[in-house]
């Protein structure tokens, strides 16, 4: 790019950066020194390829979304916690809301993430073990009692059940006497990424399709703020997946995601602001940068070039991250929180919207109020005290960096041409019934394309830790410590037990045939092709239960078992 470009652009940076909003903060060095909000080249330098990397708040947002980076404000902290009954994770919740926490992330138990109720017989022994247990709307009431849910951002993460236990959130928004359209937060409802890595799923992909489209089109009416889908590489790259498949597999994902909401008749100006993700930060420090600075650049181009968005809004990926659970260690544990910090720091470097850190005993059991204060105080660290927030993307232009995104960028791309040629395959005629991405993914979820390109990077690195290639300080690498055991969080059997007792309370005290009767209601929007969300939300508002929900659903569309790969 010439130097008179180049410098036009950073008149255009310099006239959006002056109108927008900044924080009241220091932005100078330690020793006291001013910084820029942004570098660049210097008036009158040619920078070939500069297009490609350009300045922040502008296509194709290599640099960041906003002309004032973390000026503007901050990354959200949102620590993910869930344990026990919806009582003992409200209680931590409330801690992390008054330690400094922006937002919420909400991890649910086992059952729950699998539409079963606490007293179904495949539950015992999972009730509340890693996240809160949630069967009906009044439990959702607890979790968020004394928190007002139009005044904070929530995130769940959950896929398979997470329409009916989004219907539990509105539900208990409308019970605080909150406008379910004033919400904001994120679903994560990404179902390609379980039939891809984390196997939790209810039914075939096409109903689970069917039913995030149904959210898609409500969402985008009634609920503009929130934002119906995360999309989730953070489990694919916990399977196994390279930081190249990870990036790839998920914006994939997303691409599909765009393909049915164009195929459901909404405007993708519209309803592609919704969409969001989440990815992984690992521990190689600079190529989880240039994969966040490739993930905004590749979605910007695809999103507008391939599917027409306009808007730099429908352009923008934004993401939260969540550090590399897959990194940390049981042995020397305290380890793990330098591994978190450097982790966190990648995300911020790259540019994240909302970060989650996580403790350092998380090998070992859920999070204790130690651990989870530390992963806290971790990112408050990086956020007051070290200066990161005070220059926008301050990596960009490093020959190293922008080589790492420019190589991710072109194997993600390589990925891509894959999926969507197995798409061609699986439909030769050209006739996609949502569209070339989403075929081509399911495609590959059938034929076990994916779990075997992850199971195969998964053997190569562990192949070449036990040959000492890759060393990890503490398991294959400098063994001796002098750490003791660590007191770690245990979740009594009495939460199940008590969680049961109270499903039955609840059960006994509802009206049975009002119940009976929005069930049915359901399954005949489910049969007729209308919009679920209404008839799920009545079934919700009269305390039918997730796995009632969900088992009606699965009696009406069967359900989903894996091919066999070897």
């Amino acid at each position: 790019m010439d130097a008179d470009a180049i410098d036009e652009g950073r008149r255009r940076w310099q006239a959006r950066y002056d109108k927008a909003r900044k924080r009241e903060a220091d932005f100078s060095t330690l020793s006291g020194d001013e910084l820029e909000p942004v570098y660049g080249p210097r008036p009158g330098d040619t920078y070939d390829g500069f297009e490609r990397i350009g300045w922040p708040g502008e296509y194709p947002f290599t640099r960041g979304l906003y002309p004032t980076g973390y000026r503007g404000r901050t990354w959200t902290i949102r620590q993910f916690a869930g344990f026990g009954n919806a009582r003992q994770t409200n209680e931590r919740y409330k801690t992390i809301l008054r330690n400094g926490g922006g937002g919420l992330s909400v991890a649910f138990d086992m059952p729950t993430l699998m539409g079963r109720d606490s007293d179904d017989g495949r539950s015992l022994g999972e009730v509340g073990h890693c996240g809160v247990a949630i069967d009906s709307a009044a439990d959702m009431e607890v979790l968020f009692d004394g928190i007002p849910l139009g005044d904070v951002t929530t995130s769940m993460t959950i896929s398979g059940p997470a329409v009916p236990v989004f219907c539990m959130y509105l539900v208990a928004a409308e019970r605080q006497g909150v406008d379910p359209g004033v919400l904001n937060g994120t679903l994560q409802t990404d179902i390609f990424k379980e039939y891809i890595a984390q196997k939790e799923w209810l039914f075939q992909p096409e109903q689970h399709l069917r039913l995030i489209g149904d959210l898609m089109e409500h969402c985008a009416s009634a609920i503009p703020a929130y934002k119906p889908l995360s999309v989730s590489g953070y489990h694919i790259r916990e399977a196994g997946a390279t930081a190249a498949q990870e990036l790839a597999y998920t914006l994939a994902d997303g691409f599909g995601y765009v393909e049915l909401g164009l195929a459901r008749g909404l405007d993708v100006d519209v309803f592609a602001p919704g969409l969001s993700f989440f990815f992984d930060a690992h521990v190689d420090f600079f190529e989880e940068i240039a994969k966040f600075r490739a993930a905004r650049r590749i979605w910007a181009r695809w999103l507008r070039d391939v599917y027409g968005a306009k808007s730099d809004k429908a352009q923008w990926l934004r993401f939260h991250t969540q550090t590399a659970g897959v990194s940390l260690t049981a042995q020397q544990p305290y380890n793990n929180v330098v591994r978190t910090a450097v982790e966190a720091l990648a995300a911020v470097l790259g540019g994240t919207n909302s970060l989650h850190t996580n403790a350092l005993d998380e090998t070992l059991a859920l999070p204790s109020e130690q651990a989870a204060e530390i992963a806290l105080r971790t990112q408050q660290v990086l956020m007051e005290e070290t200066g990161v927030a005070n220059v926008a993307d301050p990596l960009g232009g490093s020959w190293f960096v922008e080589q790492l995104t420019d190589r991710i960028e072109a194997d993600a791309e390589k990925i891509f041409e894959q999926i969507v040629e197995r798409g061609r395959r699986a439909h030769p005629d050209g006739l996609h019934p949502v569209g070339p991405v989403t075929s081509g993914i399911l495609r590959g979820i059938e034929d076990g394309w994916f779990t075997g390109e992850i199971a195969e990077s998964a053997f190569t690195y562990q192949r070449a830790l036990e040959k000492g290639d890759k060393r990890v300080v503490g398991v294959n690498v400098h063994h001796g410590s002098v750490t003791g055991d660590l007191e770690i969080l245990r979740v009594s059997h009495e939460v199940e037990r008590d969680q049961v007792a109270l499903l039955g309370e609840r059960r006994a005290a509802r009206d049975g045939a009002k119940v009976s009767a929005a069930l049915e209601a359901m399954l005949a929007a489910a049969r007729d092709g209308s919009n679920m969300i209404p008839s799920m939300l009545d079934a919700v508002r009269a305390e039918a239960t997730l796995g009632e929900i969900c088992d009606a659903l699965r009696e009406e569309w069967g359900t989903y078992t894996e091919p066999p790969g070897f």
